[in-house]
């Protein structure tokens, strides 16, 4: 229990404080790769040492499996969530660093607009069109465009034909 789990020890927080479980998870994520084209998307990021440490693990996992002889995906694509505030104001740097990356409109946009979507008293005030939400979306999109790597939206925005419209 967290006074405020949506700012705690979630997504790639949790997985690099119990590493031992977040390596099994790769493993097999590794693992049932060799069966199709796999991606891996890391959520939450919000500096470049947590991408970093994250792509160490999934290597380090990855030359075990290998050595092991046990049948696995390789030189899997490795994206990230940019869903943060953060994420958005490092988003050319992070971009040298990753293969693609996800907007996460709903938890970009609440964080952005410091509104609870699942309060009554301020959910009105959530709003993917918002100016601030529209100019993360637009500066992400050219960071990765700098890159030359691909963006791809999830939430809410994603799926309303509107908004897309706007994206």
């Amino acid at each position: 229990p967290e006074r405020n789990p949506a700012l705690g020890l979630r997504a790639i927080r949790l997985s690099l404080a119990v590493e031992e479980i977040f390596r099994t998870q790769i493993r097999a994520i590794l693992r049932a790769g060799q069966h199709g084209k796999l991606r891996l998307l890391l959520p939450f990021i919000s500096n470049l040492d947590e991408l970093r440490k994250a792509k160490q693990i999934i290597a380090e996992c990855e030359r075990d499996l290998r050595n092991e002889k046990v049948k696995h995906a390789e030189d899997i694509e490795i994206g990230v969530m940019i869903e943060i505030p953060a994420a958005v104001i490092l988003a050319d740097h992070i971009a040298h660093e990753a293969d693609f990356f996800s907007l996460g409109t709903n938890d970009l946009t609440q964080s952005l607009l410091a509104v609870d979507r699942g309060n009554e008293n301020v959910n009105a005030l959530f709003d993917c069109l918002h100016p601030a939400v529209l100019r993360a979306v637009k500066a992400v999109a050219e960071a990765a465009q700098r890159q030359q790597i691909p963006v791809n939206v999830c939430g809410e925005m994603a799926s309303n034909p509107a908004q897309c419209l706007v994206l």
